[in-house]
């Protein structure tokens, strides 16, 4: 394998990076992963992944851990319902979600971010992920990098894999090309203790998930199995409204104001997510990067995931396209046959950027069709379609 005898890092450890190490450590080779946070134990944010059978299952099965996978999923998590301002409820699948259908394409099994990073983690050899190691730079040294943390270690690899996310501190070492704004801006919203602390919304979500939307603004909601409610509010909005809105976000009064006033035509029991004290609230302005963007390849450099090709949210593609990526690079380096390095990292990222170009696109019609005045409609006709 082109791989083999050579010292391979992964810069971060999310669902991309931690399913590549997986399938390379099981191949042989000298991997270890880089991540930021100080141990496993770090919370872990965002809302709950689906999976889908054609991407992240299909990692999954590769990894050979489905059965751990299937351990850890959350059966019904994937069950929606639909609500307008008013909180009534136009579309209601809860009834209809099969226990368990593996196999079928429409069939989307939901694990929490927390499960399914620490059954990665389980599956790799300890001495794999390194804890406590926030990029800070990297420097050409012989044919590979010296890489540098802000604990002040520094390592060398032989071929760097950059999977830190969507503000990728790395990817700039491979290309300039900026992200662009999607005209939407999120707010994120944890409230933990939801069961107690905003009974009125678990009860709505009813361990699932739940789209509340009209006016072009949106409210999404999915429950964890740890009892938190997570919750993205997105609105249409400037690139810079985050600094410009006057909102102090890390002042729970000031974004509850805030929502007061944009959601003044909403039904007044949206209002309490802001009742309690025990929530965490994180703006999150939405971005992607051209569909057309193309870099040269290196021969001992290139990224996955958000770094590559972030994307908003809303067709729940992040994940699953960042575990592909990992599919995709285990296969042709791992099976492939190239006379050099360079040539396996061009086919690799013509191929990621490729499939990317449909999702991206994909991504960006469900973004903005979810944020206009008929955004209710849309996504009931959507899922009517579907179901």
């Amino acid at each position: 394998m082109l791989l083999d005898n050579k010292k391979i890092a992964i810069i971060g450890g999310g669902p991309g990076g931690l399913t590549l190490a997986r399938l390379l450590q099981e191949k042989g080779l000298n991997v270890k992963v880089y991540e930021r946070d100080e141990n496993r134990n770090v919370r872990q944010q965002g809302s709950t992944l689906d999976l889908h059978e054609d991407t992240g299952l299909k990692a999954m099965q590769e990894a050979g851990l489905m059965e751990e996978f299937k351990k850890y999923y959350r059966p019904g998590a994937d069950k929606m319902r639909i609500a307008n301002k008013d909180m009534n409820v136009v579309f209601d699948d809860q009834e209809e979600k099969p226990q368990e259908d593996f196999g079928n394409e429409h069939f989307r099994p939901e694990i929490d971010r927390g499960p399914l990073r620490d059954l990665l983690i389980a599956s790799l050899k300890e001495e794999n992920v390194i804890w406590n190691s926030k990029f800070t730079q990297m420097k050409p040294f012989g044919t590979g990098w010296e890489i540098s943390f802000e604990n002040g270690t520094t390592v060398y690899a032989d071929f760097v894999i950059a999977s830190d996310g969507a503000n990728s501190r790395v990817r700039k070492y491979i290309t300039d090309i900026q992200p662009i704004f999607s005209g939407v801006t999120a707010v994120e919203i944890n409230i933990y203790k939801a069961e107690k602390n905003s009974p009125n919304l678990w009860k709505l979500v009813n361990d699932g998930k739940l789209f509340a939307l009209e006016e072009g603004k949106t409210f999404f909601c999915s429950s964890k199995a740890d009892g938190t409610l997570t919750i993205l509010i997105g609105i249409k909005t400037e690139d810079n409204w985050v600094t410009n809105s006057g909102i102090n976000f890390k002042d729970k009064s000031s974004v509850a104001e805030w929502f007061k006033k944009e959601f003044r035509t909403w039904n007044t029991d949206w209002q309490e997510i802001f009742e309690t004290n025990e929530i965490s609230i994180i703006p999150r302005p939405m971005y992607h990067f051209p569909i057309d963007q193309y870099w040269k390849p290196l021969p001992n450099l290139t990224i996955i995931g958000d770094a590559a090709h972030r994307i908003p949210p809303y067709a729940g593609e992040g994940a699953n396209q960042a575990m592909a990526d990992a599919l995709d690079f285990y296969e042709i380096f791992c099976f492939g046959n190239h006379e050099t390095i360079e040539d396996a990292v061009s086919l690799f990222e013509n191929k990621m950027r490729s499939r990317m170009e449909e999702i991206t696109e994909d991504t960006l019609k469900m973004t903005d069709a979810m944020h206009v005045e008929s955004n209710l409609q849309f996504l009931t006709d959507f899922f009517n379609q579907v179901y």
